[in-house]
């Protein structure tokens, strides 16, 4: 369904009450060289991989970032601008085979797509294993693309853009023999270098390259699947005037043709009129250039188990506006989406760890946890009426003051007791705590109880958590 334009261009329909702050930033790792991808590595290790554009992965573990790069292919990578190092992906069973791919700017311009594996005891790549499986000329400088991510099939996806300069002079994005303006989808384990997989939609047809999954995609610079749904969410950056998101949802068919140039998100571009003959499939959702915003940067749906209040929230944001945005459709499946967060970062990916909580980079030289901006502990679980508990609310929002607070348990206001006994202490990641030391829960019956506190801070934000306890007998087993 195309919704109207004053809809999309305005952000008129938010998710929440604006006053309701659901996430904030906290610097993990500064200091890095203009990073451009995060990923995980889905082996149980827990690590971060930090792409930097001039040709190094970075591995945060452990709380600190190695000093030695995972890799290091800065004497082979052309960067910068939109050229660089600028993804990468773990292949499903990373843990038993040692694989991972990466897609660059050769010194020659060309996009490289290559296949690498780990040396022993997967610590850093194997020196000199790099197997070169795609090679794509670039007419122009920008409009690279650059992600690569394993959809629920197994297939490799490549996003690339389709070739630079403006407007897509060469068309390239509606060839359907050019793979520039496509996502592709290829099977790294079925040949060498690569084999087509069967139900590609175009396998079987002699006048579209094998490769293409999607068409008409002028830069589509991060995309991901949702790890529930195995739904594809594709940013795909905007020429002049409008940045859309694309929504592929999962078992639909594939060979969809997204518009450019002919379309510019929903608005004609080349022609100016006329250009939607019913057979392009339009954004989910879009935006326009208005209050600093030019260019979209993709996220992921949010999965983690962290922050229930954005469970189920796809977010994303702008690279020049800094605004962290969450969209979520309605009953009908149309989408809304407001400002969750204004940071001053040049926004140039986020990434999922493997619990599915999310980071963002900036490309100044930090990666950021986004986490809710209040905590409650002890979190939910089951506890012994024998226990004594430290109740505390971790306010992660450095500077802010709490004006007012709404706490309250299984309904009924305890805003009193909480302010009575809480002690004030400052955290070191910035912000400040909550905390009762030594309540016993022997003052609850056994039971199920809901605990919520909402704090109304400085400026008439409000923060809030809700968690769960119940609460056994000493004598329970």
């Amino acid at each position: 369904m195309r919704l109207t334009l004053a809809l999309l261009l305005l952000l008129a329909c938010p998710l929440l009450p604006a006053q309701d702050r659901l996430v904030t930033a906290v610097p993990l790792v500064s200091g890095l060289e203009r990073p451009t991808a995060i990923a995980h590595a889905g082996d149980g290790s827990g690590r971060l991989f930090i792409v930097e554009q001039p040709g190094r992965v970075r591995v945060f573990d452990d709380g600190a970032l190695r000093a030695a790069p995972f890799l290091d292919l800065s004497d082979r990578v052309l960067c910068c601008g939109e050229r660089g190092l600028l993804g990468i992906a773990f292949h499903p069973d990373f843990a038993a085979n040692g694989e991972f791919f990466v897609n660059y700017t050769g010194n020659g311009g060309a996009t490289v797509v290559s296949r690498f594996r780990v040396a022993a005891g997967g610590e850093v790549a194997l020196d000199g294993a790099e197997e070169v499986i795609l090679t794509v000329e670039q007419p122009f400088p920008n409009h690279n693309g650059g992600h690569l991510a394993f959809g629920p099939d197994g297939y490799l996806y490549i996003g690339l853009g389709d070739g630079g300069s403006a407007g897509d002079p060469e068309n390239n994005a509606q060839d359907p023999m050019s793979l520039l303006g496509k996502m592709l989808r290829i099977d790294v384990d079925g040949g060498s270098p690569y084999a087509i997989p069967p139900s590609n939609p175009f396998a079987a047809d002699d006048f579209t390259a094998d490769e293409v999954w999607a068409l008409g995609l002028r830069n589509p610079f991060r995309y991901s699947f949702d790890r529930v749904t195995g739904d594809l969410f594709i940013a795909d950056v905007g020429q002049n005037a409008v940045e859309e998101v694309n929504l592929h949802l999962a078992n639909t068919a594939a060979g969809v043709n997204y518009g450019w140039r002919r379309m510019e998100g929903s608005q004609c571009f080349n022609p100016a009129s006329g250009c939607d003959d019913g057979a392009l499939t339009l954004p989910a959702f879009e935006y326009g250039h208005s209050g600093g915003r030019c260019s979209i940067t993709g996220g992921y749906r949010y999965r983690g188990n962290r922050n229930d209040a954005l469970q189920g929230v796809y977010l994303f944001g702008d690279f020049c506006s800094g605004e962290i945005f969450g969209a979520v459709p309605d009953e009908a499946g149309d989408w809304a989406f407001s400002v969750l967060l204004d940071t001053d970062f040049q926004i140039s990916s986020f990434g999922e760890d493997e619990g599915g909580e999310l980071y963002v980079a900036d490309i100044g030289g930090t990666v950021a946890r986004l986490v809710a901006p209040l905590r409650i502990a002890p979190a939910s679980g089951v506890y012994a009426r024998n226990q004594s508990v430290d109740l505390s609310a971790v306010l992660r929002l450095p500077g802010a003051g709490v004006e007012a607070i709404d706490a309250r348990l299984n309904g009924i206001d305890v805003s009193a007791d909480f302010s009575a006994c809480a002690l004030e202490g400052t955290l070191v990641e910035g912000g400040h705590t909550l905390r009762c030391p030594g309540v016993p829960l022997s003052l609850l019956d056994p039971g199920h109880y809901e605990f919520g506190l909402s704090l109304t801070l400085t400026g008439g934000t409000t923060v809030s958590d809700t968690v769960t306890w119940d609460v056994l007998d000493s004598n329970e087993p």
